[in-house]
């Protein structure tokens, strides 16, 4: 493995640019993956894109990464909030993960100020909308470099 990175996104994630618009921004799913996808050549980073509205396929998807991927960054969406299940899957990658979120978590319901995936990722990026995918793929692209 050599620079490859997978881009996990969770559910409703898929219908970014229709839904809360004042949360999420307009940017369309399409959109922010051609704008990672771009990024990611820029920097010479393999990256794959990946979304699922399903909690078992996401930790299949984790779980498979564990053997192909250098790093992951992570939009587990509201299952971040939920899912233990995606939290030990992700305990089990043993490599830099990035939990992101596009809007700013804290100043939202307060259920969704408490991550359950915290513990186990590298870092997090939240509230910076859609630009935070391009800040934490020029991370995860550095803290690769100084794994490696």
């Amino acid at each position: 493995m050599n620079n490859k990175i997978v881009i996990i996104n969770g559910p409703n994630l898929n219908l970014l640019g229709e839904r809360e618009q004042s949360q999420y921004g307009s940017v369309t799913f399409d959109k922010l993956k051609e704008k990672c996808l771009k990024k990611s050549n820029e920097l010479k980073i393999q990256t794959e894109f990946f979304q699922s509205n399903i909690e078992g396929e996401i930790v299949d998807k984790i779980q498979d990464s564990r053997k192909k991927f250098d790093g992951m960054i992570i939009n587990a969406a509201g299952f971040t909030h939920t899912s233990v299940a995606i939290r030990d899957a992700l305990d089990l990658f043993k490599k830099p993960i990035i939990e992101l979120h596009i809007s700013n978590i804290y100043k939202r319901e307060q259920f969704r100020h408490k991550s359950l995936i915290s513990e186990v990722v590298t870092g997090g990026i939240f509230g910076l909308g859609v630009e935070g995918y391009i800040l934490a793929i020029i991370s995860i692209e550095k803290m690769i470099k100084n794994e490696n």
